[in-house]
C-alpha cells in the first residue's frame, strides 16, 4: 500500500512538471506578438485650423411663444347652443366661434325698445304744451301764453302812459279853469286804474312766464328719462350681441374645452386662440453681453423640425433683469412666420448677429466627432506627435466648415481620419496636413 502511494505521488508530480513546461512555451510564443500590436502607430491625415473676419454672434437657446394668447371668455353667463371652430382652425377677427342661448335677450331687447318708444313719446307731449318744436333751443318768450301775457302788458302800460298824459293836460286846464273839477277827477282816477291795469298785467305776465319755464323742467324731465331708457336699450342690444362669442384677434384655436349644452359664466374659457403670425423667441442670453444687446439685431433661429433651415427676425424686446440663478436675461426675437412653420413650445437654437466683427475659427466636418450619450463634439488635436482629445462648442456653419466658438486654439492642428480608432494621449503619425477648404 505504501508503494501505491508512492508511485501516485510521481505521477501526480510529473503531470504538474510537463504543465509548467506548456505554460512556458505558449508564453515564450505569445509575447513577442503581444509587443508588435502594442507598439504599433497610426498614421493619420490632419489639417490645420484657419480664422477669418466674422461677424460677431451669440448664441443662447430658447423656445417659441405666441405673440398673443387670449383665453376667450363670454360677457355674459349662458348656456352654450353651438360651437362653430375646432381646435387647429384659423379665425378672424370678430369670427363666430361660439352662440349662446339669446331668447331672454331678445325679450329684454324688446321691452327695451318698448320703453324707448314710449320716453319719446312724452318728451314729445312735454314739448307741445310749451309750442317747442323738435331739436329746437327753449326760449320762454316764444311760449304762445307768455306771447299773450307780455302783449296784454304792454298794452297796460300804453294805456297806463295814456291816462297819466290825459290827466296831465286836466291839471293844467283845471288850473285856467277851462274844465271843471270833476272832469279832472275823473281824468286821475284814470290813471290810477291804469297803473293797477299794468301792476296785473305784469305779474300775470311773469306767472305765465314761469309757468312756461317750469313746463320746460318738464321736458327736461322727460328728456332724461329718455336717456336713462336708450341706456337700457343700448345695454339690452350689447348683451343680445355678446350671445355671439367672437375672435379677439386673427389666429388658431389651441383649445377649445366648451361644448353645446354647458353652462358657462363670465370667468369660463370658451377657446384659446393663439397669434402666431408673428411669432416671438424668448432667448436666455448670458449677462455677459448685456451691454452689446440692442433692438433691432438680426438672428437666426433653428429648430429640430426643420434641419439645415434658418428662420430670419430681429430683436424687439429685452428684460432688464437678470436671473440670479443663471445669470442670464430674457432677449425676445420676433419672427414673421408667414407660412406658420414656427409653433409655440418649439426649442430653438439661435445666433444673434453683434454689431463689429471679430475672427472665427473654422475646421472641415471631417475633423468633428459627435458624442450622442452627451450631445457633445470633440476632435483630436495633434500635438507633439500625439492625439489630444478636445472638447468644443460648434457655432454656424460655412458649407463643409464648421465654426469652432471654444475649445481649440486658432492655429490648432486636427486628426481628420481614423478618428473613432484614436484616444487621449495616444502616438500618432502624421500623413500631411492640409489647409482647411482645401
Amino acid at each position: 500500500m505504501k508503494l501505491r502511494a508512492v508511485l501516485i505521488l510521481l505521477l501526480v508530480g510529473l503531470l504538474l512538471v510537463l504543465a509548467a513546461c506548456q505554460r512556458s512555451e505558449t508564453s515564450a510564443s505569445t509575447t513577442p506578438a503581444a509587443g508588435k500590436a502594442a507598439v504599433q502607430t497610426p498614421t493619420v491625415a490632419t489639417v490645420r485650423a484657419t480664422t477669418r473676419e466674422v461677424s460677431g454672434t451669440v448664441q443662447a437657446t430658447g423656445s417659441f411663444v405666441a405673440h398673443d394668447s387670449s383665453d376667450v371668455a363670454p360677457n355674459e353667463a349662458g348656456i352654450i347652443v353651438a360651437t362653430l371652430v375646432d381646435v387647429g382652425a384659423f379665425v378672424q377677427r370678430g369670427q363666430v366661434i361660439a352662440r349662446l342661448d339669446d331668447r331672454d335677450a331678445k325679450l329684454r331687447l324688446e321691452q327695451a325698445r318698448a320703453a324707448q318708444q314710449q320716453a319719446e313719446a312724452s318728451v314729445r307731449q312735454a314739448q307741445s304744451k310749451i309750442g317747442l318744436g323738435q331739436n329746437q333751443a327753449f326760449d320762454p318768450n316764444t311760449v304762445p301764453e307768455v306771447l299773450a301775457a307780455k302783449a296784454a302788458y304792454e298794452s297796460a302800460v300804453a294805456q297806463q302812459k295814456l291816462a297819466q298824459a290825459d290827466s296831465r293836460r286836466y291839471e293844467n286846464l283845471v288850473n285856467s279853469g277851462d274844465v271843471s273839477r270833476s272832469a279832472y277827477d275823473k281824468a286821475h282816477t284814470q290813471v290810477e286804474t291804469a297803473d293797477a291795469q299794468v301792476n296785473a298785467t305784469r305779474q300775470q305776465y311773469e306767472a305765465t312766464l314761469n309757468a312756461a319755464r317750469q313746463n320746460y323742467q318738464g321736458v327736461a324731465t322727460q328728456e332724461a328719462s329718455q336717456l336713462g331708457t336708450r341706456a337700457q336699450l343700448g345695454m339690452a342690444e350689447k348683451v343680445l350681441a355678446d350671445a355671439q362669442i367672437r375672435a379677439p384677434f386673427a389666429g388658431y384655436v389651441s383649445a377649445r374645452p366648451v361644448t353645446p349644452g354647458e353652462y358657462v359664466s363670465t370667468s369660463s374659457k370658451i377657446a384659446t386662440i393663439l397669434r402666431v403670425t408673428p411669432i416671438k423667441l424668448e432667448l436666455q442670453v448670458p449677462e455677459l453681453y448685456a451691454q452689446q444687446m440692442t433692438r433691432g439685431l438680426n438672428v437666426g433661429a433653428s429648430v429640430t423640425g426643420y434641419t439645415g433651415r434658418v428662420f430670419d427676425g430681429v430683436v424687439t424686446a429685452i428684460n432688464p433683469a437678470v436671473d440670479p440663478n443663471s445669470r442670464t436675461f430674457i432677449v425676445e426675437a420676433t419672427f414673421a412666420n408667414t407660412d406658420v412653420a414656427l409653433k409655440p413650445g418649439m426649442f430653438a437654437t439661435a445666433r444673434i448677429v453683434l454689431p463689429g466683427s471679430t475672427q472665427g475659427i473654422f475646421v472641415p466636418q471631417t475633423a468633428l466627432i459627435t458624442d450622442a450619450t452627451t450631445n457633445s463634439s470633440q476632435v483630436f488635436l495633434i500635438r507633439d506627435g500625439k492625439a489630444r482629445l478636445a472638447v468644443v462648442q460648434l457655432g454656424e456653419r460655412d458649407g463643409s466648415l464648421v465654426r469652432i466658438l471654444t475649445g481649440i486654439p486658432p492655429d490648432a492642428v486636427l486628426a481628420t481620419d481614423h478618428l473613432q480608432d484614436l484616444y487621449d494621449g495616444q502616438t500618432v503619425k502624421l500623413a500631411g496636413t492640409a489647409a482647411t477648404g482645401a
